[in-house]
C-alpha cells in the first residue's frame, strides 16, 4: 500500500510504501518513506512537471526558506517564481533520496524487522536505488511523463539514470557538473571523508544513534576535505588569499592563523547539525557504485525511440567533475543518436559554480527548458 500524508517533521509531504523495496544489492528495505516538496501546480495534463535531484548534501528544500538551515532553499537562484525552473509555469517536485537523513528511509531510521535503529545494518544502496525510489514517489503522483529530470553532482549521476532506466517516463534531462561514472580521485576523497567518520570513537561502529551520541569530528573533517573540492583554486585565492584571521601576526601554532582555515572549521561545525554521520558513508559509497555507461548502451533503443532531449553542462573551473568528464556523456549519447546539446559554462567559482549566480548558466537552462514540448 503507498499513502502520502502530510509530513508533520518537516514542511512538505511524506509517501509512506507499506511494500519490500528490493535494492540492487539484492537486500530488501520494508516499509519504507519518501520525504518530499513540491511548487508550482501541476497542470489537467499533468505534462508540466520538473523532477529535482539534489547532490550529497541537498534534501528537498531547493527553493524558498529551508526548515533545515533557516537561510534560503540551495537552489533558490534556480527555482522559483520568474527562476530558470520556474514554478508560474511547471509543477516542481524534490525528494529526499534514499538514505537521506532528511525524511526518506536512511540508516538514522527504525528498522521495521528489529524495532531498533538501522545503523549500520542499513542495506548498501546505489544511485539505481534512489532513483527506483523516486519513480514510485511519480508514479503515485499520477505522472506518466516527466518534462525533465535535473539535477547537478550527484544529482546528475541520478539524472541519467532515470534517461538509463526509465526513457519512457521523461521529455528531457539537464545533467550538470556529472558524469558517467565516478572517477578513482573522487573515490579517493569519498574513502578520506569516510575514514574520518569511521576513525572517530564516537563513531562506534555505526552504532552511535543508541548512545545518543555523534562522531561530530569524524564528520565536520570530513565536511571540510569535501568542501576543498566543490572551490576552485582561484575562488579559494580570490576570497581568502593567504590573509589572516584577526590578527596581525602569526601565532607560531596550531591553531587557526589564517581566513581558510576559520572557514572550513565553519563549514565542518554547521555541517555536523543537519546532517547524519552513516548517511554520508552510504550516501558517498552510492556515488562510488555509479557507472552507467553501460546501462545507457544497453537501454539505447528505448532512449532513441522515447526521443529524450538531453543538455550536459560543465564549468571551466571544475575540477571535481571536469568538462572532460561531461564531454564523455556527451560522447556516449552521441554514439546511440541521441538528441543532446552540450554546454561550457565560463566560471572561476569550481564546482559549487551551479549553486550561484551564473547568469550564463541560468539562461542556458531557460532556453532548453522553454523548448521541451
Amino acid at each position: 500500500m503507498r499513502k502520502i500524508t502530510d509530513n508533520t517533521e518537516y514542511p512538505g509531504y511524506l509517501l509512506k510504501c507499506q511494500e519490500k523495496l528490493l535494492l540492487d544489492s539484492g537486500k530488501v528495505i520494508s516499509d519504507f518513506q519518501v520525504a518530499y516538496q513540491t511548487y508550482g501546480n501541476l497542470n489537467d495534463d499533468k505534462d508540466n512537471a520538473i523532477l529535482i535531484c539534489h547532490a550529497l548534501t541537498g534534501d528537498q528544500f531547493p527553493a524558498e526558506e529551508s526548515p533545515i538551515t533557516k537561510k534560503k532553499g540551495w537552489w533558490d537562484l534556480m527555482v522559483g517564481p520568474n527562476r530558470p525552473i520556474d514554478t508560474n509555469k511547471y509543477f516542481v517536485i524534490c525528494s529526499n533520496v534514499l538514505g537521506g537523513c532528511v525524511g526518506t528511509t536512511g540508516p538514522n531510521d527504525i528498522n521495521p524487522e528489529t524495532n531498533k535503529i538501522y545503523g549500520p545494518d542499513f542495506p548498501t544502496i546505489t544511485i539505481r536505488d534512489m532513483v527506483k525510489v523516486q519513480k514510485i514517489l511519480v508514479d503515485k503522483l499520477g505522472i506518466s511523463k516527466l518534462l525533465s529530470v535535473v539535477g547537478g553532482s550527484m544529482g546528475a549521476m541520478q539524472v541519467l539514470q532515470w534517461a538509463a532506466t526509465y526513457p519512457e517516463s521523461l521529455k528531457s534531462i539537464i545533467s550538470i557538473a556529472g558524469s558517467l561514472k565516478h572517477s578513482a580521485q573522487n573515490i579517493a576523497f569519498d574513502e578520506a571523508g569516510r575514514q574520518s567518520i569511521m576513525l572517530d570513537p564516537n563513531w562506534d561502529n555505526g552504532r552511535y544513534p543508541e548512545k545518543n551520541q555523534k562522531p561530530e569530528n569524524g564528520l565536520s573533517v570530513a565536511r571540510m576535505i569535501a568542501h576543498i573540492t566543490y572551490l576552485s583554486e582561484k575562488a579559494f585565492q580570490n576570497k581568502f588569499g593567504r590573509n589572516l584571521q584577526e590578527k596581525k601576526d602569526l601565532s607560531f601554532g596550531f591553531g587557526i592563523d589564517f581566513q581558510v582555515e576559520s572557514y572550513l572549521h565553519h563549514q565542518g561545525r554547521s555541517f555536523v547539525d543537519r546532517f547524519d554521520a552513516n548517511s554520508y558513508l552510504y550516501m558517498t559509497r552510492a556515488m562510488d557504485y555509479f557507472d552507467v555507461s553501460a546501462e545507457i548502451q544497453h537501454n539505447q533503443d528505448k532512449i532513441i525511440k522515447n526521443g529524450i532531449r538531453f543538455l550536459v553542462l560543465s564549468f571551466t573551473s571544475d575540477w571535481l567533475f571536469p568538462t572532460k568528464e561531461s564531454k564523455e556523456i556527451v560522447s556516449v549519447l552521441n554514439s546511440i543518436g541521441s538528441n543532446v546539446s552540450f554546454a561550457e559554462v565560463v566560471s572561476d567559482r569550481g564546482h559549487d559554480s551551479f549553486l550561484l549566480d551564473e547568469p550564463q548558466f541560468f539562461k542556458v537552462c531557460d532556453g532548453f527548458l522553454k523548448g521541451i514540448r
